[in-house]
């Protein structure tokens, strides 16, 4: 079962959902903001990420400018910060794409791509 963590409003998300649709995939679509990806989905999708924890977190939001998190990530593990980004799925760079095989963060067309090959 493939899950896609998005937001209604965000264009990137609709562009993600609207390539899944292209290339026939099926997906279950859950909204991020209310209910974030679990902490083990969180962990799977680090590891999809070469373990760059950055590159799950939303560096562009409003919380993540407000709660000062660039200043208290170094200060973190990554078990925190896991937790962290599943207690407000507004840190949480979307969409979130999630198969048996692979955990993305961020939308990139030929990524997602590569990734499909694999988990059809």
């Amino acid at each position: 079962m493939i899950k896609l963590y998005s937001y209604k409003n965000c264009d990137t998300c609709r562009k993600a959902k609207k390539h899944l649709n292209e290339i026939g995939i099926a997906f279950t679509e859950h909204p991020i903001r209310d209910t974030p990806p679990s902490v083990k989905e969180l962990a799977f999708v680090y590891k999809g990420m070469n373990n760059n924890m950055t590159r799950l977190f939303n560096t562009s939001g409003v919380d993540y400018r407000k709660l000062n998190i660039k200043d208290t990530l170094p200060h973190l593990t990554v078990d925190e910060q896991l937790n962290l980004l599943h207690s407000n799925g507004n840190l949480i760079k979307r969409p979130v794409l999630i198969t048996e095989k692979v955990g993305i963060s961020g939308y990139n067309r030929e990524y997602w791509e590569s990734a499909f090959t694999d988990s059809k």
